[in-house]
């Protein structure tokens, strides 16, 4: 029976002794849960433009397109495609049918002009010594000056026909486009040759109505063609679309246009949007909700959402029309913590109260 007491006794002051310093350890405290830490960043003034591909032309600044002015046979060929040529200088000799019948009739009606001149000199003597009468003597001078209007159209006429059978160069430049051969049979409505100027080289394309309303002359653009780029600057824009495609036609010159062969297709980067001095924040610091744009803004350590209204963006920036001040503390990092009335503490504040501690 002692022995049993004896064990029981013994039992319970185990128990004790495992349970009691629980009770009598009054340093046992719930441990504290640190406050989240956020970066903020206040809304900035700034610039966002965005960029859209076309494709532009490289052209000449200026470039003639050459047709015959009268059908007829080639007979002769003076250029190729690369060759430079000089203002005036003779391309090509169109056998018209017409040049030998126009100089026949210029040479007749020299030849008459001639002899009614001839022939008013020696009534003019028998005028001045009264020989004829007034009226008869104004007679030969009306038929000398209608000799000379006969001669004069008649050299106008074979002038005219020579101009059409001989093509000259309007421009001094290259030879792009030679597509005519001797014996060749050609009309008005034949290109026959392109010729393009020395100058400097433009890209034109078009744009749309929208983007048009963005570009300004003077505005940069960007070139690029099989890895090779340049830059241009716009000295064009039309002012009425084009009544087939709806776009507008829009130029540009080359700062180093013989980088890019005439003719050839190049990207273009413009500017399809743009916004000056405009509210921005961190474009990751944007949250939606059903659609609608929101961020989190940090006052005293406290987390307020807010609602904001957005414009046009990039992939570093947004634009914000409305919603935040320029004092206001955007919070950049994303965390699952973040909500309405949230406590967290802001990066580098911390540090601030660490100084002062020590």
């Amino acid at each position: 029976m002692k022995k049993g007491i004896i064990i029981t006794v013994a039992a319970v002051a185990v128990i004790c002794a495992a349970v009691l310093p629980r009770f009598m350890n009054q340093k046992q405290f719930a441990e504290s849960v640190a406050l989240p830490v956020m970066e903020t960043a206040s809304p900035k003034t700034g610039d966002i433009r965005l960029t859209t591909s076309l494709i532009g032309k490289v052209e000449p600044s200026d470039v003639v397109y050459i047709y015959p002015k009268a059908a007829g046979d080639i007979t002769e060929v003076n250029v190729k495609a690369g060759d430079i040529v000089t203002e005036g200088q003779i391309i090509c000799t169109i056998d018209t049918k017409q040049v030998e019948t126009a100089k026949s009739t210029m040479d007749a009606a020299a030849l008459s002009l001639r002899e009614a001149q001839d022939e008013l000199a020696r009534q003019q003597i028998l005028y001045s010594s009264g020989g004829i009468s007034a009226q008869a003597y104004e007679q030969y001078r009306n038929q000398a000056d209608s000799a000379k209007i006969q001669y004069e159209q008649a050299e106008f006429t074979y002038k005219t026909q020579l101009e059409y059978s001989q093509i000259k160069a309007p421009i001094t430049g290259l030879v792009e486009i030679c597509d005519m051969e001797v014996f060749d049979t050609v009309s008005q409505s034949n290109l026959i040759c392109v010729i393009s100027g020395q100058g400097e080289r433009v890209v034109s394309f078009s744009a749309t109505e929208r983007i048009r309303g963005y570009l300004h002359e003077g505005d940069e653009i960007e070139v690029e063609k099989e890895g090779v780029t340049g830059t241009g600057s716009i000295y064009e824009i039309s002012t009425m679309a084009d009544s087939t495609t709806g776009l507008y036609k829009v130029k540009a010159r080359l700062t180093d246009g013989h980088t890019f062969p005439t003719g050839s297709e190049v990207k273009l980067h413009v500017v399809s949007e743009k916004t000056e001095n405009a509210m921005t924040i961190p474009v990751n610091a944007v949250y939606y909700d059903d659609g609608n744009p929101y961020v989190y803004t940090c006052e005293n350590g406290t987390v307020h959402k807010v609602l904001i209204e957005t414009g046009i963006y990039d992939s570093e920036t947004m634009e914000v029309l409305s919603g935040l001040t320029p004092e206001d503390q955007v919070i950049t990092t994303w965390s699952s913590e973040l909500y309405e009335g949230a406590q967290v503490r802001v990066f580098g504040d911390e540090a601030a109260e660490e100084d002062e501690a020590i």
